[in-house]
C-alpha cells in the first residue's frame, strides 16, 4: 500500500496516479485517511463483463467524454454505442430550444440553397 498527502497529490497528481497503478493509494488528510485510488488496470475492473459499456455509458451521460472516445472505451462501434445509449433513453444529442431553431433554419437554408 502507498500513501500521499493531499498537499503531494494536488502538488504532484501524476505521481500518485503512477503508484496507483502499482497498489491501492491511501490519500492522507493532515493524519487521516481520507480516499483511496486504485488503477482499474492493476485489479482487472476493466475486463470484468459490461463493466466498459458501463462506465463509458456514464462518461458520456455527465459530459465527460465524447460520443466517439465513449463508444472506443465500450469496445462498440459509434452507430452501436448510439443504439446501446438509446436503448437505455440516454440522448445522443442535447440542444436547448435555441440551438435545434437556428440548426433548423440553417437546414432550410442548405436545402433551399441546394435546390
Amino acid at each position: 500500500m502507498e500513501t500521499v498527502n493531499v498537499s503531494g497529490l494536488k502538488n504532484n497528481p501524476t505521481d500518485a496516479l503512477r503508484k496507483s497503478h502499482r497498489d491501492v493509494v491511501v490519500v492522507m488528510n493532515r493524519d487521516r485517511p481520507d480516499a483511496v485510488m486504485v488503477g482499474v488496470e492493476s485489479v482487472g475492473v476493466l475486463s470484468a463483463a459490461g463493466v466498459k459499456p458501463a462506465l463509458a455509458t456514464a462518461l458520456f451521460r455527465d459530459g465527460h467524454l465524447s460520443l466517439a472516445r465513449s463508444a472506443r472505451l465500450a469496445d462498440m462501434t459509434v452507430s452501436e454505442f448510439v443504439s446501446h445509449l438509446s436503448r437505455l433513453g440516454i440522448p445522443v444529442v442535447r440542444l436547448d430550444a435555441g440551438e435545434a431553431e437556428r440548426d433548423m433554419d440553417t437546414l432550410e437554408e442548405w436545402l433551399a440553397a441546394s435546390s
